[in-house]
């Protein structure tokens, strides 16, 4: 009978100290071991030269560095560039790097699926199936910094440029559903034996479960990013189930009580923008209401996102003219606002379209077939590992 081995992207700092104390091994072993995988992406035990040879040949036996296989690894006209992740039991989840002039954006799953299941949003329709595990959350992230790494020919290590440097959980899942594992990789993107990130730089994206608001404000605080998306209870109701349990005076309760733990003095609202929904001047004024006025008043900005349309949501895109009518209302209330540039819808990366290919890794021809359209579309390189610039 062979013994299991752990897996060692799975423990956070202090886990890997204790992993260690059992090995018989000096907590100091537990850095040089956590800078060998976090700083170097190194996952063979013998390319690890500072650690003893016995040390070594122990982890050798015991232990592994595995972070979840990809499936597919394609790259947008516009640089964003998404993988496709296997996750074992038939589910693949879908990871999403954004590079832009001054910073590289990288958005992570938690979950395979989603069960909170807004009415906007592709991932949510195909049902939730399970959540994923530490080493599947910060392996997405172990995986993209050294395969961007390679890619453009940066050595490993805290010398070599991080080409990650803001890491959003706005991937597949609600990140506060599966909390444990999603606190876990949060401490180790944070840890300077590691990946050394800001808690500025991480956000966490939640449509509002506000007793993990809470415990996250308690656990790990970082930047706080909410899925807000309507203007009163009633519509907020019919677009994101969970508000009827967590109504708008409740979150943003919440919201208020995270302030004083946060790294930022702000909250960020998330909002998709949706033709003939959620888009009138009077919703805009709600808005302005609800943020500003009170006792709901919280200081904060809007992301204002358009919407990514799909066949099941029966929802449309409001229109360029009328997301900037709805913006100004906001601005000219004081309240800053962005509107978000759509990025790498062109291979169904952008916002609200992570849907994976949960319990679909069979049908290959279907995926070969849709990548040499791509190909056609965008060239003989699309789908393969290039130089992202910039």
């Amino acid at each position: 009978m062979t013994t299991a081995l752990t897996n060692l992207l799975d423990m956070d700092p202090a886990q890997l100290v204790a992993y260690c104390g059992e090995l018989g091994e000096k907590p100091f072993r537990a850095k040089q071991l956590q800078r060998w995988i976090h700083q170097f992406g190194v996952a063979d035990f013998d390319q690890m030269t500072d650690l003893a040879k016995s040390l070594r040949d122990k982890l050798k036996t015991r232990a592994e560095v595995r972070a979840p296989a990809i499936i597919s690894d394609h790259t947008s006209t516009d640089g964003t560039r998404k993988w496709l992740v296997d996750v074992g039991q038939g589910n693949a989840v879908e990871t999403v790097f954004i590079p832009e002039e001054n910073r590289g954006t990288l958005c992570i799953s938690t979950q395979a699926g989603c069960a909170v299941n807004c009415r906007f949003c592709s991932t949510g329709k195909q049902g939730f199936n399970r959540n994923l595990s530490v080493a599947e959350i910060i392996g997405q992230l172990w995986m993209a910094e050294f395969e961007l790494r390679k890619t453009k020919g940066i050595e490993g290590g805290p010398k070599g440029e991080r080409q990650i440097t803001n890491v959003v959980m706005m991937g597949m899942g609600e990140p506060l559903l599966n909390f444990e594992p999603t606190v876990t990789a949060l401490r180790l993107m944070l840890d300077d034996n590691a990946y050394g990130l800001s808690r500025r730089r991480v956000t966490l994206s939640t449509s509002g479960v506000v007793p993990m608001i809470d415990k996250l404000a308690q656990e790990c605080p970082v930047a706080l990013a909410v899925s807000l998306h309507a203007s009163n209870d009633a519509l907020r109701d019919g677009l994101i189930p969970l508000n009827r349990k967590h109504p708008l005076r409740e979150l943003m309760a919440a919201c208020q009580r995270y302030l004083e733990f946060a790294p930022r003095d702000f909250i960020t609202f998330e909002y998709c923008m949706l033709d003939g929904v959620n888009d009138s001047d009077t919703n805009a004024r709600e808005l302005v209401e609800l943020v500003t006025q009170g006792d709901t008043a919280i200081p904060c900005k809007f992301n204002l996102i358009p919407f990514n349309p799909f066949p099941e949501s029966g929802l449309k895109r409001s229109h360029n003219p009328r997301i900037k009518a709805f913006a100004q209302i906001l601005m000219d209330a004081g309240i800053v606002t962005t509107i978000r540039k759509t990025r790498g819808d062109d291979i169904d990366a952008a916002c609200g379209q992570l849907a994976g290919e949960v319990k679909d890794r069979t049908r290959v021809q279907e995926r070969m077939q849709k990548m040499a359209e791509y190909q056609g579309k965008f060239g003989k390189d699309f789908g393969r590992i290039v130089e992202i610039t910039g």
